[in-house]
């Protein structure tokens, strides 16, 4: 799922089809600057993979079931590993704009996705989150981050609805709760990955700090132009992911 920061990942597939979302029956479309809306099918690094080039998100008014929908899709089509970006907030006092943060854990302050029926042929009723980022993919992350020179943290994302960036206060409150960053996405597409037997792994760009002492006004611009900073060290560490990835 190429969210803000890995959009230039797509030119590096081999392409062998790309399909507008809104070609797709039942799809959402993206409404947010940055998220193009196309999915691919193609190989990078050797494997057949499925981009969705932009995401869905709960403050644009899709339920969570159709957030996470495209999520369902990949699934059926026999995709094993979850792959996403974002950008986020960091509320680590140890954080700069422009750094990478592996997810190895995460803080859902959003709708539970599994709320509501649960279809038994799509996973259990009460779902285990012990493990919600794959460990074997985060060390394997870390060895090529080092290998490249890349600075890296892992840390613990916070999913919030949005759509404002956070108050002062409400970055305390969220560094209190035990997060390292904080997002508008990402936890709800993990979630229900996890709930069928997905295995997950996420990157965040840190776009801004909500640190006190470093916090400035923010625009979805700024989000951007971070991202688009990083990109190239993000893309490096997916197609190496790939490549060393045993499945």
């Amino acid at each position: 799922m190429l969210g803000t920061g890995l959009h230039g990942l797509a030119n590096e597939i081999e392409v062998s089809e790309k399909i507008h979302y809104k070609e797709i029956p039942n799809f959402p479309v993206s409404t947010v600057k940055g998220h193009h809306g196309e999915l691919y099918f193609g190989k990078l690094s050797g494997k057949e993979i499925m981009a969705l080039q932009g995401r869905f998100h709960f403050y644009e008014g899709y339920g969570m079931s159709q957030v996470t929908f495209p999520i369902r899709v990949m699934k059926q089509m026999g995709i094993q590993l979850l792959i996403v970006s974002n950008a986020s907030g960091g509320v680590n006092p140890e954080y700069e704009v422009g750094d990478i943060m592996f997810i190895n854990d995460h803080i859902n302050l959003m709708p539970n996705p599994l709320i509501g029926p649960n279809p038994e042929e799509l996973g259990t009723r009460f779902t285990d989150m012990s493990e919600a980022y794959d460990k074997r993919l985060l060390t394997l992350a870390s060895r090529i981050a080092a290998k490249n020179n890349i600075r890296y943290h892992s840390g613990v994302y916070a999913g919030v609805t949005g759509p404002t960036f956070e108050t002062p206060a409400e970055y305390r409150y969220i560094r209190t709760l035990g997060a390292d960053a904080v997002g508008m996405s990402t936890v709800p597409e993990v979630i229900v990955a996890r709930h069928m037997g997905m295995r997950c792994f996420a990157l965040s760009v840190i776009s801004d700090l909500g640190v006190q002492g470093k916090i400035v006004e923010i625009s979805h611009e700024d989000v951007i132009d971070a991202a688009s900073m990083v990109e190239p060290k993000m893309t490096i560490i997916i197609k190496e992911l790939l490549q060393g990835d045993p499945g």
